[in-house]
């Protein structure tokens, strides 16, 4: 299907994913199944301006764009029947794995994951989250420092028969303020590989170019600045960011 008839094709809803806080829905675009969230289902939220969810979930996917990344499937704003709204490309996981993982402590995998965080569960049992050390969710790692992604649960991962690794549920991003919340702190101190920083280089470019161009039809100017500034810290930096501030590391729930 063309790009033109993602965007003027009928979008027909097959039904509503009762999961999510905001209203979503399973929904085709002729053969092309689509998650659609319109602008109207969004929940209010005391620190995000209502009515901008939808566009910082299309903001998200124009940024992993440019790092080159593939982190975020395409993503889009159209109308639908419910109003304008988000429109995202279906991604089917793989269901035989999870790139994050809640096991118990004496069971962490010795090699090819990181560890996170350790806690009890309902049965006072000591619990620890993990998540794979792959090069895939590495740079969803760097990606969500960038956009200052406050909602990374361990569900809004898609783990792809390939090896590839979808990040999906952009909405709560690109704040001014710090709100970095999420699963992938196992890197928390480690240098950026070259890759990594060519992304911020070619991300810090395109701000002032096109990219920048784009954002400022879905953003506001003061988050697209504190999106240049934490790509330039970023990069300056040259290492995975450790927890900062009083509020939450993590997203609750994890999952």
């Amino acid at each position: 299907m063309s790009a033109t008839d993602l965007v003027t094709a009928e979008l027909t809803i097959a039904g509503r994913i009762t999961t999510a806080s905001n209203a979503t829905f399973l929904g085709a675009i002729g053969e092309t199944t689509v998650v659609y969230k319109p602008i109207a289902g969004e929940s209010p939220l005391w620190d995000f301006p209502d009515g901008t969810l939808a566009h910082r979930e299309v903001a998200a996917y124009l940024v992993s764009e440019v790092l080159g990344w593939g982190v975020v499937p395409h993503t889009w704003l159209r109308d639908g029947p419910l109003g304008e709204g988000m429109v995202q490309l279906w991604q089917e996981p793989d269901p035989d794995h999870s790139a994050v993982d809640l096991v118990a402590s004496q069971d962490v995998p010795s090699a090819g994951w990181r560890q996170v965080l350790e806690g009890r569960d309902e049965s006072g049992r000591t619990v620890t989250l993990v998540h794979e050390d792959s090069p895939a969710l590495r740079r969803m790692a760097v990606f969500d420092v960038v956009v200052n992604n406050a909602d990374r649960k361990g569900n809004h991962i898609l783990a792809m028969t390939d090896g590839h690794r979808h990040g999906v549920d952009h909405g709560l991003t690109f704040h001014r303020d710090h709100k970095l919340r999420t699963i992938l702190w196992g890197w928390s101190g480690d240098d950026l590989t070259a890759e990594e920083r060519d992304g911020l280089d070619r991300l810090s470019e395109e701000l002032r170019g096109d990219l920048g161009r784009s954002l400022a039809d879905l953003l506001s100017a003061p988050d697209i600045a504190a999106l240049d500034a934490r790509c330039s810290r970023l990069r300056a930096t040259g290492r995975f960011p450790a927890p900062a501030g009083e509020m939450p590391a993590v997203p609750w729930p994890l999952f």
